[in-house]
């Protein structure tokens, strides 16, 4: 069988910037094994699968090793290939997700994710997270992910992961988001994933669910201008609303081509 396949970079409107995902379309699912050997052969942070039900998308994401309870990114690519290569009519799509339905509205090249919100709640950091980091976090939270608190842009930009030791600790399917008030926006962070294939991914939509309320009540503001910088820089404009945020970006198509499966 013969399958498209979309790689797109989301929070960016440039090629080789933001985070790449790829997007694969289909008529009914493949067995969960097919699809995850199909994630780790694209080699990108999460591959988003799709099936077209009509009144609703059902949409899966996958890394290279486990399937995703929520991605944000792969989420932005995948509104990206149904609205500007596969036509898709509305500018608003609702996708079926392990995380209930999640709704994208589509305002000219802007991606508006309505996803959960995830606050964070102070927490202890385990001994082993902490002897990885080369700067110690000011303050821990955690919701599903850990969100380290740091004094500067500077010092997040700084971070370095000792990854023998990192990758000792199973945080599946969260990880490490390291933050701060940005220079040039409202907030900063990066994000680390243990045991992962990708160490580091370079735009995590899913992260500013936890991240979006902690700032916004820090900086008691509802909308967030953040940057995730990565080597590949991201950008994302977020409101919070109460029990949801809206983590919103731009995408740029990468590639086309198909996969063939014997």
């Amino acid at each position: 069988m013969k399958y498209n396949l979309y790689q797109i970079n989301s929070f960016t409107d440039k090629i080789f910037c933001g985070n790449p995902a790829c997007v694969i379309p289909l008529d009914k699912w493949l067995a969960d094994d097919i699809l995850l050997k199909i994630a780790k052969e694209n080699a990108v942070a999460e591959t988003a699968f799709f099936v077209d039900k009509g009144d609703k998308i059902h949409l899966r994401w996958f890394t290279p090793e486990i399937e995703m309870d929520l991605c944000g990114h792969a989420t932005l690519a995948t509104a990206h290939c149904l609205k500007t290569i596969l036509n898709y009519k509305s500018d608003k799509i609702v996708f079926e997700t392990l995380s209930g339905d999640l709704t994208v509205f589509i305002d000219k090249e802007l991606y508006k994710m309505d996803f959960p919100s995830r606050m964070p709640t102070f927490d202890i950091l385990p001994e082993i997270i902490q002897n990885s980091l080369n700067i110690k976090p000011k303050e821990v939270l955690k919701s599903r992910d850990y969100v380290l608190v740091y004094d500067s842009e500077t010092e997040v930009r700084n971070i370095k992961i000792d990854r023998q030791l990192f990758d000792q600790i199973n945080l599946e399917p969260g990880g490490v988001i390291v933050t701060a008030i940005g220079d040039n926006c409202d907030f900063v962070s990066r994000f680390f994933t243990p045991q992962a294939s990708i160490l580091e991914d370079p735009v995590t939509g899913s992260a500013h669910c936890s991240l979006v309320p902690f700032w916004a009540t820090r900086l008691n503001k509802k909308e967030l201008y953040a940057l995730q910088v990565s080597e590949r820089l991201g950008k994302l404009y977020c409101e919070d609303k109460g029990d949801r945020v809206l983590i919103s970006g731009q995408a740029k198509t990468y590639s086309i081509g198909n996969l063939r499966i014997e």
